[in-house]
């Protein structure tokens, strides 16, 4: 082993309570009692972004979890009870939903297990890429809750799917609340059978099982920590089918993300100033004093050009010409944003959701593969006859706004004419010449033509408007008992209210053939051919719906994996110490660990109340019906530090010999334990501990499952460790916690006062080495992990600025009450 030194310290203004090393790039992830998130870089430890917390997600941040290609960073919030996923490069909120209890812990695995058939399943691409074209983007300015669709990518689920290999990420909070979620979206599994607060949790990459820490009340009513091994078999015999459903069901509850937001930008793209309309006229009836109908008045003014002093002051004073000719521009930029949405977003987002809930229908029929899985073909075809019936309503919109397009647009013409008459002004002759309607009727008479051509309207225009106002200009007296108004001049906005009430003027369908041949044929009306359709409810409505029904689609498989997620075993390790109630719980032991190529998970923990001076390391097979030799060992830290530095300075600085407690350990590899340990006074010392003696270990001990550990401690086997070189003091730091990422060899040091950091590299090679080791990787990056470090990097000086600017004022403040000195080490020191 090679020494490790120091690359990086920091004050900093705010507390953190967890951290978490990214898989694939030296960058860590922090977050602090300000409910802020911060990205750091292992070099001098400078500031890549900060995400400041939010009212529309939330500010009490619980966990943090790293996608296992460092991609995406999720992290859970309190307050709020939700789980969000960022975009690591941009510090972008990508997904936002919401999760039944708190989150305490949550892990982010990826498969790892290689056979033939799975292979030849990863090599192959989605097919739906072949035939469905790319969604088109949301409007920019459309960005209050997420940014998921608003790239130019469009088809981002792409991006949040990652690669075709599987990744869960798990969750885990009181009550023994555990949840698994495919790719980080959709949830898979939902186990609710485990007793206890759960702590930690770890995925094997095998998928046959999941171990969990647990904190359970005592009969004595005292915290018990206990751990459970959950049998995820299932999960790990039908890997080939479980990653195709969860791949189609992702794209599933993304598209339905996608539907959801475009019928956001409608309603923000509908203007409600027809609804003045609405009230100046029922308060024109409430006021006038003669009972002659609003639909008269219009009907004397389009006859013979006379209005009614009311009606005049009405269209003069309140209305007014600059007033309508605001009115009808808005109303055809709104029809017409509206409009495109539809075309562009609904129909090719139904599209979309169509196809991939009939593949779901074509796998769940293949009832050998997909049926343990819980696919249903009953219910995926009662979701795909919903968002067919949500694409009718939404062709069934459509018509309406082009209807009322042409309505408003003659209605609007005639009125502006007339109120320039009314108010003596000049009428533009393009306004009298050019006809209102797209053909012109046969003018029978002179009189005709002199009154018409006055006019400036033909025989098909006047009875255009007449229908106009006699359709949507005679009082309701239902409608102002519900709506505090006479009158529904605007149809659209009807449909894009979210209310359970029918529509105030739904369609007429008298004269529709279609719809009379359905009701004459007694074959076709319970066809399950043809969608049904609610002529008397809106599309919010009908889109509700079509939520509900998907979401009972998408539920059933995880209840059905969820049930076969059983309790394989049960631990019970040791009480909880007092002294430990006010910690963080991210950085409480026990440590979880899976070993992917032994298959085995293992657990670090300590018992300080019953034997302050020893670590404990537990190992228990992935496969619950596999046992490990040598399953539970413990490691002595009683002996004094045996160094073989040669460096008589060096060595005049290593700490008295005594015995050390272990203050926190985390796994770096298979082999090696990264602990924070604490001398008898109160030196502090970072070490690698090599942990191959002890594994090979005979001695076995026999756990009497009903007694807890710590009543079994004095039978345990105990080995003791030579640490060599892999040691280092920490100099005026009361370090007290530790996290570490063996791939990318790094560990970050946090002091007891949770605001004074130190970073080490763990495995310093030779300069000719580290070149070497240089080269490869930068022949070895991919295109996507090359990007993310050219993004990455561009935000260097930014992030130096900032902390420059938040140095003077944290270093001061930072440590100053804990009696923390700040030790500023280059990265060239070593022991």
């Amino acid at each position: 082993m090679r020494a490790f030194r120091q690359v990086g310290e920091k004050q900093l203004p705010n507390p953190i309570l967890y951290m978490a090393w990214s898989p694939k790039r030296d960058l860590i992830a922090l977050a602090n009692t300000n409910g802020e998130l911060l990205l750091h870089r292992l070099s001098n430890f400078y500031r890549v972004w900060s995400l400041q917390p939010n009212e529309n997600t939330g500010k009490e941040i619980t966990a943090l979890a790293w996608r296992p290609d460092g991609k995406i960073l999720a992290f859970s919030l309190g307050d709020t009870i939700q789980v969000v996923l960022c975009d690591a490069e941009k510090a972008e909120i990508l997904h936002v939903f919401p999760v039944r209890l708190p989150v305490s812990c949550m892990h982010w695995m990826e498969v790892q297990e290689e056979n033939s058939g799975l292979a030849s399943f990863y090599d192959s691409e989605d097919e739906s890429n072949r035939f469905l074209p790319k969604l088109p983007s949301l409007p920019k300015s459309y960005s209050t809750t997420t940014k998921i669709f608003s790239e130019e990518k469009s088809d981002e689920a792409t991006n949040l799917l990652g690669d075709v290999r599987l990744n869960i990420l798990v969750l885990g909070g009181p009550c023994g609340f555990v949840e698994l979620y495919a790719y980080g979206l959709y949830k898979i599994a939902t186990a609710n059978r485990i007793a206890g607060y759960c702590r930690s949790l770890c995925l094997s990459s095998d998928l046959k099982s999941l171990s969990v820490i647990t904190e359970v009340r005592s009969t004595d009513d005292d915290p018990e920590i206990h751990y459970v091994q959950l049998d995820t078999g299932l999960l790990s015999s039908c890997l080939p089918e479980l990653t195709r459903m969860a791949r189609k069901f992702t794209h599933i509850s993304t598209l339905l993300e996608y539907l959801r937001l475009s019928l956001t930008c409608m309603c923000e793209a509908w203007e409600d100033i027809l609804l003045q309309m609405d009230l100046r006229l029922t308060k024109f009836v409430q006021e006038k004093n003669t009972s002659t109908q609003v639909q008269d008045e219009f009907l004397e003014l389009l006859l013979w050009g006379h209005a009614s002093p009311e009606l005049q002051a009405l269209l003069m004073n309140q209305l007014t010409v600059k007033g309508l000719k605001m009115l009808g521009q808005s109303i055809e930029s709104s029809y017409s944003g509206i409009q495109k949405l539809v075309i562009s977003h609904l129909q090719s987002g139904s599209e979309a959701l169509l196809y991939h809930l009939s593949e779901v229908k074509g796998m769940a029929l293949w009832k050998q593969k997909y049926q343990p899985l819980g696919l249903d073909p009953a219910v995926i075809e009662d979701a795909i006859t919903a968002v067919g019936s949500f694409t009718l309503k939404a062709n069934e919109l459509l018509q309406v706004i082009d209807k009322s397009m042409k309505n408003f647009k003659a209605f609007f013409r005639w009125l502006y004419v007339a109120m320039l008459r009314m108010s003596d002004d000049h009428v533009p002759p393009e306004l009298n010449k050019v006809p209102l309607s797209s053909t012109e009727n046969l003018i029978t008479s002179w009189e005709d033509c002199r009154v018409y051509g006055r006019l400036g309207m033909t025989h098909k225009d006047l009875a255009f408007v007449a229908d106009f106002l006699a359709e949507h200009f005679s009082a309701n007296e239902e409608l102002f008992d519900r709506k505090g108004k006479y009158f529904n001049v605007e149809r659209v906005g009807q449909y894009l209210k979210d209310e359970e009430e029918d529509l105030v003027s739904p369609p007429n369908t008298e004269g529709n053939q279609w719809v009379k041949f359905l009701k004459e044929s007694t074959h076709l009306k319970e066809s399950p051919l043809l969608f049904p359709t609610y002529p008397q409810k809106s599309l919010h409505f009908v889109k509700r719906m079509m939520e509900g029904t998907i979401e009972l689609c998408l539920q059933k498989p995880a209840e059905v994996i969820g049930k076969s997620v059983k309790e394989a075993l049960r631990l019970p390790l040791y009480t909880v110490p007092e002294s430990s109630e006010n910690t963080p719980r991210l950085f409480e032991m026990p440590a979880l660990w899976n070993n992917n190529k032994a298959s085995m998970h293992y657990v670090v923990f300590c018992m300080p109340e019953i034997s302050p001076s020893k670590i404990y390391l537990l190992r228990r097979a992935t496969d619950p019906c596999r046992s490990v030799p040598n399953g539970l060992i413990a490691i002595d830290l009683s002996r004094p530090l045996n160094s073989s530095i040669d460096d008589e300075d060096a060595a005049a600085e290593i700490p008295g010999n005594g015995t050390y407690r272990c203050l926190d350990a985390r796994l770096y590899d298979a082999e090696t334990l990264t602990v924070v340990l604490q001398g008898q006074e109160e030196e502090r010392v970072l070490a690698q501990l090599p942990l191959s003696a002890a594994l090979r270990s005979e001695e076995e001990f026999a756990w009497d499952t009903t007694l807890r550990l710590d009543q079994q401690n004095g039978s345990i086997p105990s080995q003791g460790l030579v640490w060599e070189n892999q040691w280092r003091p920490l100099d005026n730091m009361k370090a007290q916690f530790v996290a570490v990422n063996g791939i990318r060899k790094v560990s970050c040091v946090l002091s007891s006062n949770l605001r004074h950091v130190r970073v080490f590299e763990m495995d310093v090679e030779d300069e000719d080495e580290e070149e070497e080791d240089r080269q490869e990787e930068s022949q070895n990056i991919t295109p996507d992990q090359e990007a993310l470090e050219e993004s990455l990097t561009s935000q260097k000086d930014a992030g130096a600025n900032m902390e420059a600017q938040e140095g003077g004022e944290a270093d001061q403040a930072a440590e100053g009450g804990s009696g923390d000195t700040l030790e500023h080490t280059s990265s060239s020191d070593t022991l």
